[in-house]
């Protein structure tokens, strides 16, 4: 098949991809890229925190026009005041960030007039700026809060508005979206702003919004069970992620717009790092949250209701079905040649040829039917 055509598809809602059948796959790719977290977790120590987390001292400059920073330079400069440990990000190539613990104003002045002078510009265009760790941890402990409020009342919603199963899976996928998010900052030492804890909180919303999405248009479908021949619930759950593939692809290509153009024009053309720590976040959680709504809730959903009586009961007869159809004696060829060229079946004279399955009553030849008529 084409890709137009697989395109075409997809627009008018006929896929019929075999998500069910590869979960365990699925599984597999969500248990690797959270181990992977976890081992930079370990590897690196835990996150690398910013300012606002840790406390200290930062002080921000552009450069004269025409001169590009480069943060090994930048590093000497540090060295100088033995500040090597110095956190260094450079912004649109001519500007810089750096951050240290928390030093005396009288280390501070010297600092801010030693990074004028490497960056050519007057004192007072370095910004400074001083940090207590309280307050990013003020921050950490109302996240946390709202956190676990948001659990409750999204699994009291959807309690009600589905099934408590589905609320179940549903924050099972959000706790995967956390966990990949926290171990793709943990894996590539991207800094932890309150910013990122922000766009953490933001992307939950989004990852339930498109798992929603899928479990409404699943309970749509629940009646068909039992009235549709063969249908188990994993059949009735891949035909429903099939009908709603076009809507959450779209929905997550629209939302990633937006934010790929944060990233973009607002950090590398503009050097907003706040932009760039909402936005780098919020890109991670959008991908993840796109996944786990189609490839981690609905997997989990359909494994755990599979296990119920009634479920099980179904599988078994769609199995049994299955076996009696493929077991059923074929319709003979007419008299005479068969398609492959061989001769067809024969049968006493009159009579008409067919081998029909089990319990069927097969058709009595004419002459004997005519006598019984007399």
């Amino acid at each position: 098949m084409s890709l137009g055509a697989k395109l075409r598809d997809l627009y008018h809602e006929r896929t019929n991809y075999k998500f069910m059948s590869r979960k365990w796959r699925w599984a597999l790719i969500s248990g690797i890229v959270i181990g992977a977290g976890v081992i930079g977790f370990v590897v690196h120590g835990g996150l690398n925190l910013g300012i606002d987390f840790e406390g200290g001292t930062s002080w921000e400059f552009t450069a004269k026009s025409g001169q590009t920073v480069s943060s090994g330079e930048l590093r000497k400069v540090m060295n100088g005041f033995n500040l090597g440990d110095a956190k260094i990000i450079i912004v649109n190539n001519n500007g810089a960030r750096v951050q240290t613990k928390t030093l005396p104003p009288g280390e501070q002045t010297t600092v801010t007039n030693g990074l004028a002078k490497f960056a050519n510009v007057n004192p007072g265009d370095v910004s400074l700026n001083n940090v207590g760790p309280t307050w990013g941890n003020q921050v950490s402990d109302k996240a946390l809060r709202a956190l676990f409020v948001f659990f409750i009342v999204i699994a009291i919603y959807l309690s009600i508005r589905f099934e408590w199963k589905m609320a179940a899976s549903a924050i099972i996928a959000v706790i995967h979206d956390i966990l990949v998010t926290v171990g793709v900052y943990a894996i590539t030492g991207f800094e932890v702003t309150p910013a990122t804890v922000i766009a953490f909180l933001t992307i939950l919303g989004f990852s339930l919004y498109d798992t929603v999405v899928v479990f409404d248009k699943i309970k749509e479908n629940e009646p068909l069970l039992g009235t549709a021949k063969g249908m188990t619930y994993s059949e009735m759950v891949n035909r429903s992620m099939n009908q709603v593939l076009a809507r959450s692809l779209n929905t997550s290509f629209v939302a990633l717009l937006p934010v790929t153009s944060l990233l973009v024009v607002g950090s590398w053309f503009f050097g907003a790092l706040s932009l760039r720590e909402f936005g780098l976040a919020l890109f991670i959680g959008l991908l993840t949250g796109a996944y786990s709504s189609i490839f981690v809730a609905t997997p989990i959903l359909a494994v755990w209701r599979e296990r119920e009586p009634k479920m099980r009961a179904l599988r078994q007869r769609s199995e049994s079905q299955t076996a009696r159809s493929d077991l059923m004696p074929r319709v003979a060829e007419p008299v005479g040649k068969s398609a492959s060229g061989t001769a067809a079946p024969t049968t006493p004279a009159g009579s008409t040829a067919v081998l029909a399955p089990p319990n069927e009553v097969v058709a009595r030849p004419r002459r004997e039917r005519g006598r019984k008529r007399r």
